[in-house]
């Protein structure tokens, strides 16, 4: 499975998109479309925890003060299935490897892959 799970109006989301060769993904926009419950337990499979997931700059997580909050692992799930804005971004998948967020050290790993 080649897919891209991205925001459409997040600017970061398309300063990564626009850096990257994506022929060959499928772009899944995750607030038309959000994250299924199949696409969750799939991430859950290549990190830590569905807390790894959790965008802790979302509005939402903010507003609700969720940051002061005691969440067990069903609770960031419920969460990441609520809302599409729970969910870190972008989150590129290529096969068995998946690359989640934009932070500069798992940037440079996906142009590193994408690459080879």
């Amino acid at each position: 499975m080649k897919k891209v799970l991205y925001l459409s109006t997040c600017n970061t989301c398309k300063r990564i998109l626009s850096e990257v060769n994506i022929e060959g993904f499928d772009l899944q926009d995750t607030k038309k479309t959000p994250a299924s419950k199949k696409d969750i337990e799939f991430l859950r499979q290549h990190v830590d925890s569905y807390e790894a997931l959790i965008n802790r700059r979302a509005q939402l997580w903010q507003k609700r003060g969720l940051k002061n909050q005691n969440l067990s692992e069903e609770d960031f799930k419920a969460l990441l299935l609520e809302h599409y804005s729970f969910i870190k971004r972008p989150i590129f998948i290529d096969d068995d490897k998946v690359f989640i967020g934009n932070s500069k050290k798992v940037v440079e790993a996906l142009k590193g892959h994408l690459s080879e």
